[in-house]
């Protein structure tokens, strides 16, 4: 296994573009992996390779960094579950108090993949942009669920890979503060301009926050974490 080697869940949204920058500053090499579960805002997936190309040029010591990307079609995903990410459904609360937006087992099935590529590709670290902050409540976001599931991935691949979450206890404004402290403003505005977040995949106008609708809980959070980051350093 390789210990300067490092495989980012990188979806083309916010999160995994930040933790994206955080790998590149703390490995030697560094490999994307994509996700297609029948998302209705695939247009995240369509923005990933000109977010690779250009935050590479950012800092001189990530040229040559950046590696392989793959994409792996995770259709099933879509076949079982009924949510308003994989069907054109209202996004609402349910009645167990979770929003309609979950998408059952789809961290853990991410996760699990990502450790048998890696596993491939004899890299040790993998990088997710979960979170338990600034998150929807999602079971599968949350830190004592990542550690047990790197424990098993451990016991049933017979290694000792890392699962990274850098973000996992920090907001939305401090995520952009983290963008920020790692590539300067070049790659705040990189990560708002070039990532997608929204869960509808509207992207026909530029707000301050990024491209949206404005009015979805990704969006919400999105925009919310911008403002009070821009208020804090005066952008």
């Amino acid at each position: 296994m390789n210990d300067r080697g490092v495989l980012v869940l990188f979806s083309g949204g916010q999160d995994s573009a930040t933790c994206l920058a955080w790998a590149l500053d703390n490995f030697e090499t560094v490999e994307t992996v994509g996700f297609d579960y029948g998302q209705r805002h695939r247009v995240e997936l369509e923005v990933r390779d000109d977010f690779r190309a250009k935050i590479e040029t950012l800092k001189p010591e990530w040229k040559g960094r950046l590696g392989a990307d793959h994409m792996l079609d995770l259709s099933v995903l879509g076949q079982v579950s009924e949510t308003s990410l994989t069907r054109d459904a209202e996004i609402a609360m349910r009645d167990d108090g979770l929003p309609t937006t979950f998408v059952p087992g789809r961290n853990l099935l991410f996760f699990t993949l990502a450790a048998a590529l890696a596993y491939r590709r004899h890299l040790r670290h993998l990088v997710g942009g979960m979170c338990e902050t600034d998150y929807s409540g999602y079971p599968d976001c949350r830190d004592d669920t990542l550690k047990s599931l790197q424990v098993t991935l451990n016991l049933g691949m017979g290694n000792r890979q890392v699962l990274h979450t850098p973000l996992m206890w920090i907001d939305k404004a401090a995520t952009w503060r983290m963008a920020e402290t790692i590539g300067g403003p070049e790659l705040v505005d990189l990560i708002r301009t070039a990532t997608r977040t929204c869960y509808l995949g509207v992207h026909d106008a530029l707000h301050t926050w990024g491209y949206g609708c404005g009015t979805c809980p990704a969006c919400e959070l999105r925009m919310s974490g911008y403002e009070t980051y821009a208020r804090e350093c005066g952008r």
